[in-house]
Protein backbone atom coordinates (compact mmCIF):
# COMPACT_ATOMS: atom_id res chain seq x y z
CA UNK A 1 0.00 0.00 0.00
CA UNK A 2 1.35 3.40 -0.96
CA UNK A 3 1.68 5.97 1.81
CA UNK A 4 -0.09 8.66 -0.22
CA UNK A 5 -3.01 6.41 -1.16
CA UNK A 6 -6.36 7.87 -0.12
CA UNK A 7 -7.89 6.19 2.93
CA UNK A 8 -11.63 5.77 3.55
CA UNK A 9 -13.14 8.36 5.86
CA UNK A 10 -15.24 5.72 7.63
CA UNK A 11 -14.62 2.10 8.58
CA UNK A 12 -16.90 -0.84 9.35
CA UNK A 13 -18.60 -0.30 12.70
CA UNK A 14 -18.59 3.50 12.58
CA UNK A 15 -21.89 5.16 13.44
CA UNK A 16 -22.90 7.71 10.84
CA UNK A 17 -25.79 9.95 9.83
CA UNK A 18 -27.16 9.82 6.29
CA UNK A 19 -27.56 13.52 5.49
CA UNK A 20 -30.43 13.12 3.02
CA UNK A 21 -32.72 11.27 5.41
CA UNK A 22 -31.15 12.20 8.78
CA UNK A 23 -31.05 8.46 9.53
CA UNK A 24 -28.50 7.10 11.98
CA UNK A 25 -26.85 3.82 11.07
CA UNK A 26 -23.71 1.69 11.24
CA UNK A 27 -21.22 1.15 8.40
CA UNK A 28 -21.46 -2.54 7.47
CA UNK A 29 -19.36 -2.58 4.25
CA UNK A 30 -16.79 -0.39 2.48
CA UNK A 31 -16.01 -0.57 -1.26
CA UNK A 32 -13.65 1.37 -3.49
CA UNK A 33 -14.35 1.95 -7.19
CA UNK A 34 -12.12 4.05 -9.40
CA UNK A 35 -10.58 5.69 -6.36
CA UNK A 36 -13.96 6.53 -4.85
CA UNK A 37 -15.19 4.96 -1.62
CA UNK A 38 -18.75 3.69 -1.21
CA UNK A 39 -20.36 2.66 2.05
CA UNK A 40 -23.19 0.31 2.89
CA UNK A 41 -25.19 1.29 6.02
CA UNK A 42 -27.13 -1.23 8.13
CA UNK A 43 -26.74 -3.86 5.39
CA UNK A 44 -29.07 -1.88 3.12
CA UNK A 45 -29.30 -2.46 -0.62
CA UNK A 46 -27.79 0.93 -1.40
CA UNK A 47 -24.26 2.31 -1.11
CA UNK A 48 -23.56 5.87 -0.09
CA UNK A 49 -20.81 8.31 -1.03
CA UNK A 50 -18.66 9.82 1.70
CA UNK A 51 -20.16 13.22 0.94
CA UNK A 52 -23.62 11.96 1.94
CA UNK A 53 -22.44 10.69 5.32
CA UNK A 54 -21.15 12.34 8.48
CA UNK A 55 -20.06 10.97 11.80
CA UNK A 56 -22.60 11.14 14.59
CA UNK A 57 -20.27 13.24 16.75
CA UNK A 58 -20.08 16.01 14.16
CA UNK A 59 -23.66 15.89 13.01
CA UNK A 60 -24.72 19.49 12.67
CA UNK A 61 -28.28 18.81 13.69
CA UNK A 62 -27.04 18.07 17.20
CA UNK A 63 -26.32 21.79 17.52
CA UNK A 64 -30.03 22.67 17.48
CA UNK A 65 -30.77 25.09 20.32
CA UNK A 66 -33.14 23.89 23.02
CA UNK A 67 -35.34 26.52 24.66
CA UNK A 68 -36.48 26.04 28.25
CA UNK A 69 -39.57 28.00 29.21
CA UNK A 70 -40.62 28.46 32.82
CA UNK A 71 -44.35 29.12 33.10
CA UNK A 72 -46.19 29.94 36.32
CA UNK A 73 -49.84 28.97 36.47
CA UNK A 74 -52.04 31.24 38.58
CA UNK A 75 -54.87 28.70 38.74
CA UNK A 76 -54.95 24.92 38.92
CA UNK A 77 -57.35 22.00 38.56
CA UNK A 78 -60.36 22.25 40.86
CA UNK A 79 -60.11 26.00 41.55
CA UNK A 80 -63.42 27.88 41.56
CA UNK A 81 -63.45 31.13 39.58
CA UNK A 82 -65.60 33.94 38.27
CA UNK A 83 -65.26 34.74 34.54
CA UNK A 84 -65.45 38.26 33.12
CA UNK A 85 -68.77 38.75 31.36
CA UNK A 86 -70.55 35.94 33.21
CA UNK A 87 -71.71 37.95 36.25
CA UNK A 88 -71.97 35.77 39.37
CA UNK A 89 -71.80 32.38 37.68
CA UNK A 90 -69.21 30.02 39.14
CA UNK A 91 -66.84 27.92 37.03
CA UNK A 92 -64.41 25.16 37.96
CA UNK A 93 -60.96 24.84 36.33
CA UNK A 94 -60.90 21.43 34.61
CA UNK A 95 -57.94 21.86 32.24
CA UNK A 96 -55.08 24.14 31.28
CA UNK A 97 -52.86 24.44 28.23
CA UNK A 98 -50.09 26.76 27.10
CA UNK A 99 -49.90 28.06 23.54
CA UNK A 100 -46.42 29.14 22.42
CA UNK A 101 -45.74 31.39 19.43
CA UNK A 102 -42.30 31.97 17.93
CA UNK A 103 -41.71 34.29 14.99
CA UNK A 104 -38.72 36.05 13.52
CA UNK A 105 -39.62 39.36 15.13
CA UNK A 106 -41.43 38.25 18.25
CA UNK A 107 -42.31 35.53 20.71
CA UNK A 108 -44.94 35.05 23.40
CA UNK A 109 -46.85 32.47 25.39
CA UNK A 110 -50.50 32.41 26.47
CA UNK A 111 -52.14 30.27 29.13
CA UNK A 112 -55.64 29.03 28.31
CA UNK A 113 -57.86 27.67 31.09
CA UNK A 114 -60.61 25.17 30.32
CA UNK A 115 -63.61 25.64 32.59
CA UNK A 116 -66.86 23.92 33.48
CA UNK A 117 -69.83 25.94 34.74
CA UNK A 118 -71.17 24.46 37.97
CA UNK A 119 -74.81 25.17 37.22
CA UNK A 120 -75.03 23.16 34.00
CA UNK A 121 -71.54 21.87 33.07
CA UNK A 122 -71.16 24.25 30.11
CA UNK A 123 -67.57 24.22 28.82
CA UNK A 124 -65.68 27.49 28.40
CA UNK A 125 -62.17 28.69 27.62
CA UNK A 126 -60.69 31.82 29.18
CA UNK A 127 -57.32 33.49 29.59
CA UNK A 128 -55.81 34.26 32.98
CA UNK A 129 -56.77 37.94 32.94
CA UNK A 130 -60.48 37.05 32.62
CA UNK A 131 -60.58 34.98 35.81
CA UNK A 132 -61.11 35.88 39.45
CA UNK A 133 -60.44 33.32 42.15
CA UNK A 134 -63.31 32.36 44.45
CA UNK A 135 -61.69 29.41 46.21
CA UNK A 136 -58.65 27.28 45.52
CA UNK A 137 -58.99 23.54 44.95
CA UNK A 138 -58.35 22.71 48.61
CA UNK A 139 -61.15 24.97 49.87
CA UNK A 140 -63.54 24.66 46.93
CA UNK A 141 -65.82 22.11 48.59
CA UNK A 142 -66.12 24.21 51.74
CA UNK A 143 -67.07 27.31 49.74
CA UNK A 144 -69.67 25.41 47.74
CA UNK A 145 -71.22 24.17 50.96
CA UNK A 146 -71.41 27.73 52.26
CA UNK A 147 -73.04 28.97 49.07
CA UNK A 148 -75.53 26.13 49.26
CA UNK A 149 -76.13 27.07 52.89
CA UNK A 150 -76.84 30.67 51.87
CA UNK A 151 -79.42 29.40 49.39
CA UNK A 152 -81.02 27.26 52.11
CA UNK A 153 -81.12 30.26 54.44
CA UNK A 154 -83.22 32.19 51.95
CA UNK A 155 -85.48 29.21 51.52
CA UNK A 156 -85.73 28.74 55.28
CA UNK A 157 -86.65 32.40 55.73
CA UNK A 158 -89.71 32.04 53.55
CA UNK A 159 -90.70 28.89 55.38
CA UNK A 160 -90.33 30.58 58.79
CA UNK A 161 -92.30 33.62 57.66
CA UNK A 162 -95.17 31.43 56.54
CA UNK A 163 -94.97 29.44 59.76
CA UNK A 164 -95.04 32.63 61.89
CA UNK A 165 -98.15 33.83 60.11
CA UNK A 166 -99.86 30.51 60.73
CA UNK A 167 -98.86 30.53 64.42
CA UNK A 168 -99.67 34.21 64.95
CA UNK A 169 -102.01 34.72 67.86
CA UNK A 170 -101.45 31.23 69.26
CA UNK A 171 -98.94 30.04 71.81
CA UNK A 172 -96.05 28.03 70.35
CA UNK A 173 -95.09 24.79 72.09
CA UNK A 174 -91.92 25.09 74.19
CA UNK A 175 -90.25 22.22 72.29
CA UNK A 176 -90.89 23.94 68.98
CA UNK A 177 -89.57 27.24 70.28
CA UNK A 178 -86.37 25.53 71.45
CA UNK A 179 -85.91 23.85 68.04
CA UNK A 180 -86.43 27.11 66.15
CA UNK A 181 -84.01 28.93 68.47
CA UNK A 182 -81.33 26.31 67.80
CA UNK A 183 -81.91 26.49 64.02
CA UNK A 184 -81.64 30.27 64.08
CA UNK A 185 -78.39 30.09 66.04
CA UNK A 186 -76.91 27.65 63.48
CA UNK A 187 -78.03 29.88 60.62
CA UNK A 188 -76.50 32.97 62.26
CA UNK A 189 -73.18 31.13 62.77
CA UNK A 190 -73.18 29.99 59.16
CA UNK A 191 -73.93 33.49 57.87
CA UNK A 192 -71.08 34.88 59.96
CA UNK A 193 -68.69 32.35 58.39
CA UNK A 194 -69.84 33.29 54.89
CA UNK A 195 -69.53 37.02 55.64
CA UNK A 196 -66.02 36.70 57.10
CA UNK A 197 -64.73 34.49 54.25
CA UNK A 198 -65.99 36.80 51.53
CA UNK A 199 -64.84 39.88 53.45
CA UNK A 200 -61.32 38.43 53.34
CA UNK A 201 -61.63 37.76 49.61
CA UNK A 202 -62.92 41.28 48.96
CA UNK A 203 -60.03 42.81 50.91
CA UNK A 204 -57.54 40.63 49.04
CA UNK A 205 -58.86 41.04 45.48
CA UNK A 206 -61.26 43.99 45.62
CA UNK A 207 -63.79 42.32 43.33
CA UNK A 208 -67.39 43.58 43.64
CA UNK A 209 -68.73 40.03 43.30
CA UNK A 210 -67.33 39.20 46.73
CA UNK A 211 -68.88 42.34 48.17
CA UNK A 212 -72.30 41.33 46.81
CA UNK A 213 -72.11 38.00 48.66
CA UNK A 214 -71.04 39.88 51.82
CA UNK A 215 -74.03 42.20 51.54
CA UNK A 216 -76.42 39.29 51.00
CA UNK A 217 -75.05 37.49 54.05
CA UNK A 218 -75.20 40.71 56.11
CA UNK A 219 -78.83 41.41 55.17
CA UNK A 220 -79.83 37.90 56.21
CA UNK A 221 -77.72 38.15 59.34
CA UNK A 222 -79.41 41.39 60.45
CA UNK A 223 -82.79 39.88 59.78
CA UNK A 224 -82.12 36.80 61.86
CA UNK A 225 -80.52 38.69 64.76
CA UNK A 226 -83.49 41.11 64.78
CA UNK A 227 -85.91 38.17 64.79
CA UNK A 228 -83.90 36.58 67.60
CA UNK A 229 -84.12 39.68 69.77
CA UNK A 230 -87.82 39.99 69.13
CA UNK A 231 -88.29 36.36 70.00
CA UNK A 232 -86.40 36.85 73.30
CA UNK A 233 -88.41 39.89 74.37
Amino acid sequence: MKHNEKQPKFKIGDIVVISTSKTVGTITEVKKLNGVFFYRVNNSDNFFLESSLMSLSTYQASQIQVEYIEIEYKYTFGDLVFVAGYRNEIFKVVGVRTEIWRYKDGAWEEIIYELSRLSDGEWLEAIEEELTLIADSENAESFLQKLAFLYLVKKEQKSLEMHDKMMDGSKKPEKEISKMTKEKREIIDGLLDIYNDYKWLFEMFGDEKYKQVMETALRNLKRYTTDKKQGDS
